[in-house]
């Protein structure tokens, strides 16, 4: 069994809210739930993320929409090249929670034991 860990972070680069899915499933399933209650002025995302419905919530938030553009979109968004440079800082993130290896393994049995060690792994990360 796979599972995807789709993560919120602010713009250091630190946990804010993480969502756990499936495999199989599209990233976009999580993102509604993920930025719900959440402020914030930008969404800074890869090609997985460009949806419709994620630039339509984003539209009716007033968030600026930062998300690289999947190829066979109709009508490309403009988006902010020099803003898109700062996607780096989640990546950074999952590079540093794969160093425990309880999470690059996927040790616990359970969604909840995973959740529990991604909360811890993130909070060692921020004290460093």
């Amino acid at each position: 069994m796979t599972t995807k860990i789709l993560a919120l972070t602010d713009a250091l680069g630190n946990l804010v809210r993480f969502v756990l899915l499936p495999g199989q499933r599209f990233d976009t399933v999580g993102v509604p739930p993920l930025i719900e209650g959440v402020t914030f002025e930008a969404l800074i995302a890869d090609k997985a993320f460009d949806s419709n419905a994620i630039v339509v919530d984003l539209d009716q938030r007033g968030a600026k929409i930062v998300i690289s553009q999947h190829p066979r979109r109709a009508k490309p968004l403009a988006i902010d090249a020099e803003m898109y440079k700062w996607r780096h800082r989640i990546e950074n993130f999952f590079c540093k929670l794969k160093e425990f290896k309880r999470i690059a393994m996927r040790a616990d049995k359970t969604d909840q034991s995973f959740a529990a060690i991604i909360h811890l792994a993130a909070a060692v990360i921020v004290s460093r």
